[in-house]
């Protein structure tokens, strides 16, 4: 009788169910997402196109503001660093890729000297897919009395491309709390680009242009263009760059942009003139990081903005 029960077991008659088994060989009716996001200890989060890191997104508490680093570009390296190569001490707060204002009602949220605060609130969303990946979070600015002044969702989309290359497009919105709130006269805000050492004027080789046509940090420096790019060596073989770009949707389009042959760059919202919200109201903000293969041609970057604009 055992014996006959295991045979049956082993070889079940036609038409019979097995508990357990499925006539289904799929693992799932959705497509497999080439790109992800990881969430990793302390409280950093890690995107991934194939398995592999391109982007990490760091936010813990006991840093003044989070950041993204590294981003890793066609070659395999990351084209950000983080600090001042030359003055590492008070370029502290040159954390390769992040969000900052020099004045919100009179406080600084630059530098890292500085008793204010960018607190992570809490993740809003991860979203993975097969094209791209994004992480939308919730933020809050605290005044150096620690009172909230303003609310800031933040959302960073990883899309991969050919070759290596990738876009990062990095979405603001920004509320203030309590009353209104202004963004004081500087060329210190908001999206701020620390490139690798290598890539720079003044370090490596590297070079400086713009939407318009000007090369150099004399003719780009607190200019408007759509976009700017900083291209240099990233390994002795090759070179990568990134252009940063401004959304026609942005207020103030096109930007001014604060850039430097010591491996900076960023965009300069209120190098002209304050901006002030009323309570109730939101600035929305978009920007792209393009990272590509050499010193790509002005017509390519130009290209690329050209997409961006459109979507």
């Amino acid at each position: 009788m055992l014996r006959m029960l295991v045979v049956a077991m082993l070889f079940p008659a036609a038409g019979a169910v097995v508990f357990g088994a499925s006539s289904d060989t799929s693992f799932s009716k959705n497509p497999f997402p080439r790109v992800q996001i990881i969430p990793q200890p302390d409280d950093q989060a890690s995107f991934q196109v194939e398995g592999v890191e391109k982007l990490r997104y760091h936010w813990p508490s006991r840093y003044i503001r989070p950041y993204w680093f590294p981003l890793i570009g066609p070659e395999g390296v990351s084209v950000t660093r983080i600090s001042h190569p030359r003055d590492p001490n008070s370029h502290s707060h040159h954390k390769a890729v992040w969000i900052a204002h020099n004045s919100v009602n009179g406080w600084d949220f630059w530098s890292d000297r500085t008793p204010t605060r960018i607190v992570h609130d809490q993740i809003v969303r991860y979203n993975d897919g097969v094209d791209s990946a994004s992480m939308t979070v919730r933020n809050f600015w605290l005044n150096g009395a620690g009172r909230r002044v303003l609310q800031e969702l933040r959302t960073a989309r990883l899309r991969p491309l050919e070759h290596g290359e990738l876009l990062v497009d990095i979405e603001l919105e920004l509320s203030p709390t309590t009353g209104s709130a202004t963004f004081g006269k500087t060329p210190f805000g908001f999206l701020g680009v620390r490139v690798a050492k290598t890539m720079g004027v003044n370090d490596g080789g590297g070079e400086i242009r713009n939407s318009e046509g000007a090369v150099g940090e004399s003719d780009v420096l607190w200019k408007r263009a759509r976009w700017v790019d900083y291209s240099g060596p990233i390994t002795p073989q090759a070179e990568n760059g990134i252009a940063l770009m401004d959304h026609p949707s942005n207020p103030r389009h096109p930007t001014f942009f604060h850039i430097r042959s010591d491996g900076w760059m960023g965009t300069a919202f209120c190098c002209e003139a304050p901006y002030t919200l009323s309570s109730g109201e939101t600035l929305r903000l978009r920007h792209r990081l393009y990272v590509h293969r050499g010193r790509a041609p002005l017509a390519a970057i130009e290209r690329e903005w050209k997409r961006f604009a459109g979507e």
